[in-house]
């Protein structure tokens, strides 16, 4: 049985404070009511080296702007760097580090008991990192991208692309000043999870 392709299934042009954005939705079929999503400069090239953010979906902290995490002060950021380079944002449908927004509001209430990000997820039957970035290959390839250069502190992004049809030229950091309220967090992505800060 073929494996279900990925398709653009809606597209359109949104005004921001930052400009026009391009916002296209990818699912496998039309009807999906959480698709995957690219917002990207309307002028990003295809055939030049494109500056792209992989942004997992943070719901406490990409709408609520929660201080537990950075995700919310990446995103910002990712979104003035693309208006300004012409680049893309993915922006996967993998909460709370693909354990869903239920399994995430639980991991916190561990953490407040003292565990650490990681240990929380373990605690609860998951790995260390749910997560699957070949959606994001596949979004890249259907946009024609070839060459990119990607937006991240996570060792696990790059990696991604070892081997692959899209060439990742560099990664640049996408580090956020840390809070009182996330010192913790960010220091566990970077002893334990291995990602690239300078904390």
């Amino acid at each position: 049985m073929a494996k279900k392709k990925l398709k653009q299934q809606a597209k359109a042009l949104i005004p921001s404070g930052l400009g026009d954005l391009m916002i296209m939705a990818y699912a496998y079929k039309h009807s999906e009511l959480m698709p995957h999503l690219v917002i990207a400069h309307p002028q990003y090239q295809e055939q030049d080296i494109v500056t792209v953010r992989i942004h997992s979906e943070c719901i406490t902290g990409d709408i609520f702007g929660s201080r537990r995490c950075d995700c919310g002060e990446q995103l910002a950021k990712a979104l003035n760097i693309i208006s300004q380079e012409k680049g893309i944002i993915i922006y996967l449908r993998q909460e709370g580090r693909g354990i869903g927004i239920i399994n995430k509001l639980k991991a916190y209430n561990l953490q407040d008991q003292g565990l650490n990000t990681v240990d929380a997820n373990i605690h609860m039957g998951f790995e260390v990192d749910e997560r699957d970035y070949s959606v994001a290959l596949e979004i890249l390839n259907s946009l024609g991208v070839k060459k990119i250069h990607l937006l991240t502190n996570n060792p696990d992004k790059i990696k991604a692309f070892d081997h692959k049809s899209i060439e990742l030229i560099k990664a640049l950091s996408l580090e956020i000043e840390p809070r009182d309220e996330n010192m913790d967090y960010l220091k566990t992505k970077k002893d334990v999870m291995g990602h690239l800060l300078k904390l």
